[in-house]
């Protein structure tokens, strides 16, 4: 067992296991009396380790609730119907409500747990490559709302947060994409020598899954995908580590995003505008490749300002490009400018840019988003 623990000064305020398999969750929730579950109906029925979980709690007897998952349901009415079915199954102060699923449903249930009854201990099995690296670690909890991600919310830890790559096996093509992102994000922020082998491995990936499509129908190789994950995930397994490790250490020196926690948004804030804007006008953009989009537009910000090397917005953008991260961008950033100055990281007329300067370098830069827009238009 691997554990990554989370600070406050000297004490632990959550643990990120990484284990090969979901037996070892059942030593987990020894010390817990009561734990209720609420897990991603597609897990379910599709995750192969489902099965084995599901007869680990039903053997504990451990209450269900199955969430029909997705970012229109990712709402307040969600989060009360979660604490409406708590307090109908008895759910007591000392409950443990364990939340099995992607970034969705980490934030509903953990946003659900810090509410009801002035909040309940909760803990996380993530399901998604997106939820392992980033989503399911730090505390941040929320829905949707107006329109724009995760705008109401709280910031309070999970008992544990349980990683399993074994559980990725399952994990479509485009879920996949969307941690693989993510996780390129973390090592941006801090390489600790991850960077450029992680970028290797998620492009011979994105090979193999081009390889298997020559001669064949897309949908083969999306068919093929979940064999050709499932051979790598032992050598992905410590790159999920390694960036779960570089998040818990930055939540541990700024919990509530106060200073350095904010670096954590790289890409997110161009990402989270051109989601919005997809949403609006009915588009398909997942938040992986939003994220990669937002990722070369702040990398272009950076040498636009002088912060970075000349061509290192190309160098990223076609690593990006080599592990099929990118997408062509439908709007350019004046139509971003508006959905940009309601992000929620904007304060007194600013917003606060996450710009890479390097590899392993970032720095948090305030600017106006008509500055932002004189500067990429």
């Amino acid at each position: 067992m691997d554990q990554i623990n989370i600070y406050s000064a000297d004490e632990i305020i959550s643990r990120i296991i990484v284990e090969d398999g979901i037996e070892a969750l059942d030593a987990c929730l020894e010390p817990y009396a009561a734990v209720y579950v609420v897990m991603d109906s597609n897990v379910a029925m599709q995750c192969p380790a489902a099965y084995e979980l599901s007869q680990m709690l039903n053997r504990r007897g451990v209450p269900g609730m199955l969430l029909e998952v997705s970012e229109e349901a990712k709402s307040m009415e969600t989060v009360m119907d979660i604490c409406g079915w708590l307090l109908d199954n008895g759910a007591d102060r000392d409950a443990l409500v364990l939340a099995v699923g992607g970034g969705i449903t980490t934030d509903m249930v953990g946003f659900a747990a810090s509410l009801y009854k002035r909040g309940v201990r909760f803990a996380y099995v993530p399901t998604t490559l997106l939820a392992q690296v980033d989503a399911a670690i730090g505390g941040k909890t929320g829905v949707n709302f107006g329109g724009y991600k995760n705008m109401l919310g709280t910031i309070r830890q999970p008992e544990f947060t349980y990683i399993c790559p074994q559980v990725l096996e399952s994990l479509p093509m485009e879920a996949f994409q969307a941690g693989a992102s993510e996780m390129l994000k973390t090592f941006i922020i801090e390489d600790n020598d991850n960077y450029r082998p992680a970028v290797q491995l998620l492009a011979e990936l994105a090979s193999e899954f081009i390889a298997a499509a020559e001669g064949n129908t897309y949908s083969y190789s999306m068919e093929k995908w979940p064999e050709i994950l499932s051979e790598r995930l032992s050598e992905l397994t410590p790159f999920i580590a390694a960036a779960a490790k570089v998040k818990a250490g930055v939540v541990s020196r700024d919990q509530f995003e106060g200073g350095e926690r904010r670096k954590l948004n790289l890409g997110h804030t161009f990402g989270h505008a051109i989601e919005a804007l997809a949403h609006k006008q009915h588009n398909d953009i997942d938040h992986g490749h939003a994220v990669a989009l937002g990722m070369v537009y702040a990398a272009r910000l950076a040498e636009n300002l002088g912060m970075a090397e000349e061509g290192f917005a190309t160098m990223i953008e076609k690593d990006l490009d080599s592990c099929l991260l990118l997408v062509m961008s439908p709007y350019g950033v004046r139509e971003m400018a508006d959905a940009m100055g309601k992000d929620k990281k904007a304060e007194g007329g600013k917003v606060h840019f996450v710009l890479p300067r390097a590899v392993g370098d970032v720095v948090i830069h305030d600017m106006t988003v008509e500055e932002v827009v004189a500067l990429l238009a």
